[in-house]
């Protein structure tokens, strides 16, 4: 018997109406699809805030990229994603969409988690640095992937990269775009950023970091004189990091910083 298509648009419709959370996750046949619905706007303050601090220390690659929520959000991501996937990259697919929300298919097989690759490379740790390096590897070359498109991640921390059943890693969470607030190269060193804030720790517990720093290094020569700049100003900007302890003392956030400095520095 031949399954009849899915009416995407009307089963959205239909589950905006009644789902309570603002993403949740449901079985259509053979397929499993998440709703996304809007949430609450959110006010402009703290961007103005920590705008202002970006620039007084001379860190524009810092400056926020507001996530104003809402249906401006929804609008934003649905957009991205279909932008990414258009230019051959691995994101949901849209299958439909609204003012106040969409529906997409799962990255991964139904009913099966498609790990995220900031989980599987903190498992990784206690299998010693090769483990480690070679998943820190392939984020950044997927991220690297997404930059020889021409465009960048929203925020390119290892939590919103994941590894579908292939093994190819996929992006998700694009709720602000980097490119209506920043040039590319700032948008690049960006993602930069937020992987190394969101890995070089990591490297440092299994005893990898010092071999990771000359691959950042072959990866950044190899990106181009405008990245390379924009990379060069900032660790500049940011050398009071050396200053840090390496320890918890200061808490997990510090932490990360400068763990963060340590490997991107020249």
């Amino acid at each position: 018997m031949t399954q009849q298509p899915v009416d995407y648009a009307a089963y959205l419709a239909r589950q905006l109406a009644v789902q309570q959370f603002n993403v949740a996750s449901y079985r259509l046949g053979d397929e499993q699809v998440w709703v996304k619905k809007a949430n609450t706007p959110h006010g402009m303050a703290r961007y103005r805030v920590l705008g202002a601090l970006a620039t007084l220390f001379g860190l524009p690659v810092l400056i926020p990229v507001p996530n104003l929520g809402g249906h401006t959000a929804i609008a934003t991501e649905v957009q991205r994603l279909r932008d990414l996937a258009a230019r051959g990259l691995r994101v949901p697919t849209v299958l439909a969409s609204q003012e106040d929300g969409f529906i997409m298919r799962h990255l991964g097989r139904p009913a099966e988690q498609t790990p995220s690759l900031g989980n599987e490379i903190e498992a990784a740790v206690p299998a010693g640095p090769e483990a480690v390096l070679r998943l820190w590897l392939q984020g950044l070359r997927a991220i690297e992937l997404v930059h020889n498109q021409g465009t960048c991640l929203s925020q390119a921390f290892a939590r919103n990269l994941v590894r579908c059943p292939d093994g190819v890693v996929g992006y998700i969470d694009f709720e602000d775009d980097p490119t209506a607030v920043l040039p590319l190269p700032l948008c690049h060193g960006r993602d930069a950023l937020c992987y190394a804030h969101s890995t070089a720790i990591y490297l440092r517990q299994c005893g990898a970091l010092e071999d990771a720093r000359p691959l950042w290094a072959q990866w950044l020569q190899a990106r181009g004189p405008a990245l390379q700049e924009v990379m060069d100003q900032t660790m500049h900007r940011m050398r009071f990091a050396r200053h840090l302890p390496q320890s918890r003392k200061l808490g997990r956030d510090v932490q990360r910083v400068r763990a963060a400095y340590d490997l991107l520095r020249p």
